[in-house]
């Protein structure tokens, strides 16, 4: 039985979808929204690796979430949604069920049923619509959990009943909408085994002095970008933990637009150690300011990065200023 299960999972691996080359775009916030968090994991379900979307979308009155997961070779994608009134203690805990449709549509599709089961009625928020701590949120597909999320695990394994997965699901990308005056905030683990980043983007914009930008890690302004309004676009490389991080923004709208018309985008994504390693041939590993000169900059020596080849994960903020 095991040897057959794991030949399915080879099969999976061998047929496993690629990644959306453009961000997906979740639904904007109503006017009263606080924000939006979109993630996107890569599961294996019903013999395919698949696009499992994750959107958290949070108000003045709820939270709601929903999973999406992407078909292939023509299927449909097909989308789970869950609403969280805050008078409704009971509905924070819950089970739902919905279907994909497998096979092609050619010679046939027939229906597969997933099942979702959360628990958030301890969660914890950091001002974030995704909990932060103390919840627990699983996918299941053929007495699986193909996609389980927060840190209350043992306590989902146990109400649900069902095995894990053989292979882990693969967290590819995460993109949040933030809405604040200057300081944007977000979280982000750019390794499986290692902890979550606190992120920190500030900005001066406005005064008699020229603008300002500041962008840190776990409370340490690894970027800072003086003269704004000529550095409005800027691609610099970190050090985080040892492991080299690429860090872009664009802020035109921030400085150019009318308020409230454009967000600044600001992209993480793990480099390549050969980025590290070009960027102190330029002998651009010094200093704690962007500089029009080099694209790249290290914050520590290259003896303290490890060779690992980065994973493939990327982190968009979205940063809407407000007045």
């Amino acid at each position: 039985m095991l040897t057959m299960f794991n030949q399915n999972v080879a099969r999976a691996q061998s047929r496993r979808t690629a990644l959306p080359e453009t961000v997906v775009e979740e639904p904007m916030p109503t006017k009263n929204a606080t924000g939006t968090v979109t993630n996107i994991y890569q599961s294996c379900i019903a013999g395919f690796w698949r696009n499992v979307t994750v959107i958290w979308c949070k108000n003045f009155m709820n939270v709601t979430f929903s999973i999406t997961v992407d078909g292939v070779e023509g299927e449909s994608n097909q989308t789970c949604k869950v609403e969280l009134k805050p008078w409704h203690f009971w509905s924070k805990k819950g089970y739902k069920t919905f279907e994909i449709h497998v096979g092609r549509q050619q010679s046939g599709t027939h229906p597969h049923q997933l099942e979702v089961y959360w628990d958030l009625r301890s969660a914890k928020f950091s001002g974030s619509p995704e909990p932060c701590s103390d919840y627990y949120l699983a996918l299941v597909s053929d007495e699986e959990i193909v996609l389980l999320l927060g840190d209350y695990k043992k306590k989902a394994y146990k109400r649900t009943k069902k095995r894990p997965a053989l292979v882990d699901a693969a967290h590819s990308l995460k993109k949040e909408v933030v809405y604040a005056k200057k300081s944007f905030s977000t979280r982000a683990k750019f390794a499986e085994n290692r902890g979550e980043h606190d992120i920190v983007v500030e900005s001066s914009t406005a005064g008699p002095r020229d603008p300002e930008m500041w962008i840190s890690v776990d409370g340490i302004v690894l970027v800072h970008v003086k003269n704004l309004q000529w550095k409005f676009r800027g691609n610099e490389t970190v050090i985080v933990n040892k492991q080299p991080i690429q860090v872009l923004w664009d802020v035109h709208a921030w400085l150019f637009s009318e308020p409230g018309s454009g967000y600044g985008l600001f992209i993480f994504k793990p480099a390549a150690v050969a980025a590290v390693d070009e960027s102190e041939k330029d002998g651009s590993s010094r200093g704690s300011e962007s500089s029009g000169g080099s694209m790249f900059y290290s914050m520590s020596s290259h003896s303290a990065v490890h060779t690992t080849r980065a994973p493939d994960f990327c982190l968009f903020l979205n940063a809407w200023k407000i007045e």
